[in-house]
């Protein structure tokens, strides 16, 4: 049975169209993956779905009854106490007027909310970008819909959660999805649309199908572009005969290629592909970094335990774990920015290292995006040669009145560019890679991954993107909590796929091993007991490292959120500062800590045995 049907409809912002008479249906059981580049209209294009936007020209029918839920690229959450709360109101959940359903739809929502990880009894304004979004899925499908919109739905979700979000999709009644995850709709969608140029195309199966027709289509479009701009040519030759022309009083033909001129104008050419070089720069040591016996924790749980590693040039490493497993912590380690708990880091020689950082941090929001590529320059110096700014922002697809805006304007999708054509502008044989594919729409994803593939020096890479991992790393460093006890990690050699195919299977349960405190029978009969200072350092350390460590969180939240980089310079650098001091901190006084705790126990121990 028909969902909707969108006729005719044309949609404009300023001067671009982003809908141009497009035509879209969509029927029970589909999941349709909607695709294009960033900007091309593809979230407006759901609103208009969702009915929270109105089209210019056109029409949209939609199934009597027909129950649409949307959940946009960046939830907001109402105000109340608690997310569980907020989600009732977003829902209109208490506006159910069926008793029973109403009970249903909320036992429904703390289900989902158990699936997706969300504790409903925070606080929305404290929220992440990734709590928000799983909390907004989770009341998606609570409210079981008979369409889902989802924008984006992928970001800010670890590898576990996107792999639930896939299976909950499949099962759903319909739905139409935004992603820019290849795997996500290699699994899960039965049709891709593509919207290009303001125009629909819908191609049946999967990604990987539409690849293989894109690419057919492609070759049609050129040949066919081809013979029109040969015909216009030869009519343009003829018009400038004068004489001729009029003397043969055709003007069928004339008013043909003033038709034609017009077609020619308003034919909006397939937009342009960002250009991706990479200078590898100097050859660093073959050795690049090695760790031995490294150990880190923060807040009594370890994020590395006893970790041997060995990084060689050319290597391209990958560290795949959950949100929260230590990622970008371990980064710092492998790149001697952290100092460990326990354990040594060895860097190799020669190494020029160049970070993206998936905080953005690096971009100043005050500046234009031009001051940012060249400080104070109109040129760049590239492994390419000296380039103009502005020919070089180009390539990046930012045309000149784009890069004199400042980069506060910018939208996701644009600041990673941005950030990528900062990045690949000087020389680097160490290339550090923190969630790069964020907002990067599916063609620059790919030519990131070629460029990768042939970069020749040695790159660390975090994602969640599957196909992405899958394309460029060489081999994986995995957190594995089950099989190995909390901040462990192991290396497997390739990709994701190639980490799945050798993990190990999940051990069976054993006995607990031995309390640590009986291993403190062995220790020599002694005398101890803590002095007056030290036992008040005791009983007060605790809600210090606690009131820390909810500083921390804060910050860290605040400084994911979507609208930080409105703080200013400034601001943004104090937070920074401010965010290291904490590391700090908590590392002495968990240490301090520690030192108490044993010698409270023994001095425990030591009264019993008297």
């Amino acid at each position: 049975m028909t969902l909707f049907s969108l006729i005719d409809a044309e949609l404009a912002f300023g001067d671009v169209p982003l809908l141009d008479r497009a035509a879209l249906s969509a029927h029970d059981g589909e999941r349709i993956g909607l695709i294009g580049r960033n900007g091309t209209g593809k979230s407006s294009l759901l609103a208009v779905l969702a009915g929270r936007l109105a089209l210019d020209d056109g029409e949209l029918k939609r199934r009597d009854g027909l129950r649409v839920i949307s959940v946009e690229q960046e939830p907001e959450l109402p105000h109340a106490a608690h997310i569980h709360d907020s989600l009732l109101r977003r829902g209109h959940i208490p506006s159910i007027a069926d008793e029973r359903e109403r009970w249903r739809v909320e036992a429904r929502l703390t289900e989902y909310l158990q699936r997706f990880g969300v504790d409903g009894a925070g606080v929305p304004e404290s929220a992440s970008g990734g709590e928000r979004k799983r909390a907004a899925l989770a009341l998606a499908f609570a409210l079981s819909p008979d369409l889902l919109l989802l924008d984006e739905p992928t970001n800010h979700l670890d590898v576990q959660a996107i792999e639930r979000l896939e299976d909950l999709v499949i099962k759903a009644p319909a739905a139409i999805v935004i992603t820019h995850d290849r795997a996500f709709l290699n699994r899960v969608a039965t049709r891709i649309v593509e919207l290009d140029r303001g125009v629909l195309r819908s191609y049946p199966g999967n990604f990987a199908a539409y690849e293989q027709r894109k690419e057919e289509q492609l070759a049609a479009e050129a040949v066919s572009r081809r013979k029109f701009d040969k015909f216009w040519a030869q009519e343009e030759v003829w018009i400038r005969k004068g004489i001729e022309a009029r003397r043969t009083r055709n003007e069928g033909r004339v008013r043909r290629l003033q038709q034609l001129r017009g077609e020619r104008a308003e034919r909006r050419d397939r937009l342009g592909k960002v250009k991706l070089t990479l200078d590898a720069g100097e050859r660093s040591g073959k050795l690049v970094a090695e760790l031995e016996g490294v150990c880190k924790a923060y807040g009594g749980r370890p994020i590395v335990q006893d970790l041997d590693l060995r990084v060689m040039r050319g290597d391209r490493l990958a560290l795949i774990g959950p949100n929260g497993a230590g990622k970008s912590t371990l980064l710092k380690l492998i790149l001697g920015q952290l100092a460990p708990d326990r354990g040594t880091v060895r860097l190799g020689t020669n190494l020029e290292v160049a970070y993206f950082d998936q905080m953005r941090a690096q971009l100043d929001p005050e500046k234009t995006v031009a001051e940012t590529i060249a400080p104070g320059s109109d040129w760049i110096e590239t492994g390419g040669g000296r380039k103009h700014v502005m020919s070089y922002l180009g390539e990046f697809l930012f045309p000149p009145r784009r890069a004199q805006a400042p980069v506060k304007t910018l939208s996701g999708g644009e600041r990673n560019r941005l950030l990528l054509a900062r990045l690949f502008a000087r020389p680097a044989n160490l290339l550090v890679l923190d969630e790069p594919t964020n907002d990067l729409d599916i063609e620059s994803l790919e030519l990131l991954e070629s460029t990768l593939q042939e970069y020749r020096g040695t790159l660390l890479l975090v994602s969640h993107d599957r196909a992405f991992l899958d394309a460029i790393a060489t081999q994986s460093l995995v957190k594995e909590e089950v099989t190995a006890g909390e901040g462990r990690w192991k290396e497997y050699i390739g990709g994701y796929s190639d980490w799945i195919a050798q993990r190990p299977a999940p051990a069976e349960p054993t006995a607990a091993s031995a309390p640590a405190a009986d291993a403190s029978a062995a220790r020599p009969a002694k005398r101890v007991k803590l002095s007056y200072k030290e036992q008040r350092a005791l009983e007060s350390l605790p809600a210090e490292i606690e009131r820390l460590e909810a500083e921390q969180v804060a910050l860290h939240d605040k400084m994911a959120s979507a609208d930080y980089h409105r703080a200013g310079a400034d601001a943004m650098a104090g937070d920074a500062r401010r965010s290291e001091a904490i590391e700090t901190e908590l590392a002495t006084l968990l240490e301090r800590w520690t030192v108490l705790e044993d010698k409270a126990r023994l001095a425990a121990e030591d009264g019993r045995g008297a």
